[in-house]
């Protein structure tokens, strides 16, 4: 319609895709004032490794739940027209960065695949778990659940799903003024036989396209948390198997963010 518009914080990421994908660019070089992208936040895990080549998909979900190099509306514009991105650091021109690219295979054949690229996550958040006997078989259960949600404008970061048992995480800071509401009306509406608020939560998404190649990799994840005496509240598997986020209380956060990259960066690392 005419109207200028302006991007927020890192707009400069989507106008250089934006451009490189009118242009059909063979490349979209993006200098910034780190060497590409982290396996974990350098505040959590001391000098942790670098990813030399992660698909769009997995950079998605580490950018959802916190990784933030790269502006998340960046990708949409190049990945599209199957244009990778070359993360690159103004600093430190000789690194080699990181790219990203839609279609890995050709690097993993000759450099073989990790298990887990990426860790990340954020805290604070908060569940709303409701237990309804049949309610799996209830036409509109689910779709009731979530409205109440929009109605209060609330946005759902994700939903676990058992038999009968239905989990929504929100960030907390969202719904401290309308929480006491929100549970009366889930259980004005829907009936539950047990509604619980868990308010101390912190989400950690483990993402790897290596995952699928690995026979029992999610049960792996959760013996590990074990072994550190981490409480899982709540665990969630992407379909396509690239991710698995789990949460845990906010004081387990870097505890649990440490011991995965020990058991899946550090170790593959050193056996390689």
């Amino acid at each position: 319609n005419g109207e200028i518009k302006t991007f927020d914080r890192g707009g400069s990421d989507i106008t250089g895709s934006i451009i490189a994908g009118a242009l059909h660019s063979e490349l979209y070089e993006n200098w910034t004032d780190v060497s590409g992208i982290l396996v974990a936040d350098p505040r959590i895990i001391d000098n942790p490794q670098q990813i030399p080549v992660i698909a769009y998909s997995e950079l998605r979900g580490m950018s959802y739940m916190g990784a933030n190099v790269l502006h998340d509306d960046a990708i949409f514009p190049v990945r599209e027209k199957n244009i990778p991105i070359h993360i690159l650091n103004t600093n430190d021109p000789e690194n080699p960065g990181t790219f990203i690219q839609d279609d890995c295979e050709e690097y993993d054949k000759a450099n073989g695949t990790s298990t887990v690229t990426g860790i990340t996550g954020r805290r604070d958040y908060a569940s709303f778990t409701v237990v309804k006997s049949h309610s799996s078989t209830e036409v509109g259960f689910l779709r009731r659940l979530l409205f109440i949600f929009e109605e209060y404008h609330i946005s759902i970061e994700s939903v676990p799903i058992t038999v009968d048992t239905f989990t929504v995480i929100v960030q907390k800071g969202a719904i401290e003024q309308c929480k006491y509401e929100i549970l009366a009306k889930i259980k004005k509406e829907l009936e539950p036989d047990e509604l619980m608020l868990e308010e101390d939560l912190a989400m950690v998404a483990i993402v790897g396209r290596g995952m699928k190649q690995v026979p029992g990799a999610s049960g792996q994840l959760l013996s590990e948390f074990g072994d550190h005496k981490i409480n899982i509240k709540v665990i969630n598997q992407s379909a396509d198997e690239l991710s698995v986020v789990v949460g845990v209380s906010n004081h387990d956060f870097h505890n649990a963010i440490r011991c995965i990259y020990e058991r899946f960066i550090q170790e593959e690392r050193e056996h390689a």
